[in-house]
């Protein structure tokens, strides 16, 4: 269900988004394919490419006091089949990476993730910050936009129901005695230490720098691939800012954006009298060129591991 379901939303975005095109509509996003300059596209994955090497050399930061500094390429190697993994089963890139770090440089998978979960709430902090700037841009135009996307009655209904799941966890760890309960109580530990690696590091400044590094390339990402199509080369910074926003947040609804990713850009852009057209063509210029390259590195990683690993292991 993890798998189908978000799969799911994404194809009925898909069929939503183009059943409400013309016959002269699809031709015109046809059309801005073939008219768009793909030297910025190429230069905007190149500058991704750039913010993932950033964060799998930031990741050591936090691994170092824990007693781990791997390799930057495993790191490397390690984030990108993150990447390709969240593709095909959503969520699965966070664990996939903990596995990968833990086969090939003996981190304690428990500790690897706490990490990669730590690096997470730091990316959220990031996005909220943008999140904030892009309100005091167009505050009007981004609340109106959310609130015909999100129904308030669903949305009370899902927070109920995790409270619910949360309170009969917390019962359970209180008073079971239960093997299981023991195994989560050590794995929980081993993740708390992974988690608080973040507090305990060394190089703050550095690490800090890293992460400001990452989110100032994503977004020069986006900036430089709207140069890609004429009729989103001149948007101002505002806007360039809310739809990045608006963007970001659209990759946690089904399989690293797939459908979702050009539905809520065009959604967003049309909101300040950009057609839905360039919209969403250009969505899926943006989209299409980064999930290709995430394709290529993370098959090239998984292929790549073991032998880089191997070749060690003989020279050693």
């Amino acid at each position: 269900m993890k798998i189908a379901i978000p799969l799911g939303i994404g194809f009925f975005l898909i069929y939503y988004s183009y059943s409400r095109f013309t016959s002269e509509q699809l031709d015109e996003i046809a059309e801005y394919f073939k008219q768009a300059d793909y030297t910025f596209v190429v230069l905007a994955v190149f500058i991704s490419l750039l913010s993932h090497i950033s964060r799998a050399y930031r990741w050591n930061y936090m691994l170092e006091p824990l007693g781990y500094k791997p390799r930057f390429l495993n790191n490397f190697m390690a984030v990108y089949v993150a990447y390709i993994m969240n593709i095909f089963i959503p969520k699965s890139g966070e664990i996939s990476r903990a596995v990968v770090i833990n086969k090939y440089e003996k981190v304690p998978f428990d500790n690897a993730l706490g990490t990669i979960i730590s690096e997470r709430a730091v990316d959220v902090v990031f996005l909220l910050f943008y999140t904030a700037i892009a309100l005091m841009f167009h505050f009007d135009a981004l609340y109106t936009y959310m609130i015909e996307l999100i129904d308030p009655s669903k949305f009370y209904l899902g927070i109920g129901g995790l409270l619910v799941i949360l309170i009969v966890f917390f019962l359970f760890m209180m008073f079971s005695n239960s093997g299981l309960r023991k195994k989560i109580k050590h794995f929980y530990l081993g993740l708390k230490d992974g988690v608080l690696s973040v507090l305990h590091m060394k190089k703050t400044r550095a690490y800090l720098a890293h992460s400001l590094l990452i989110w100032g390339l994503y977004l020069l990402s986006f900036i430089i691939s709207m140069k890609a199509l004429e009729e989103t080369s001149n948007i101002e910074f505002g806007i360039i800012l809310i739809t990045f926003v608006v963007g970001s947040f659209s990759f946690a609804f089904t399989n690293s954006g797939f459908g979702s990713y050009p539905f809520f850009v065009a959604g967003i852009l049309a909101v300040f009298a950009i057609p839905e057209t360039v919209g969403t063509a250009f969505g899926w210029i943006v989209w299409t060129s980064n999930i290709a390259s995430i394709i290529l590195f993370g098959g090239l990683s998984f292929i790549f591991l073991p032998f880089y690993n191997n070749a060690i292991e003989e020279d050693s």
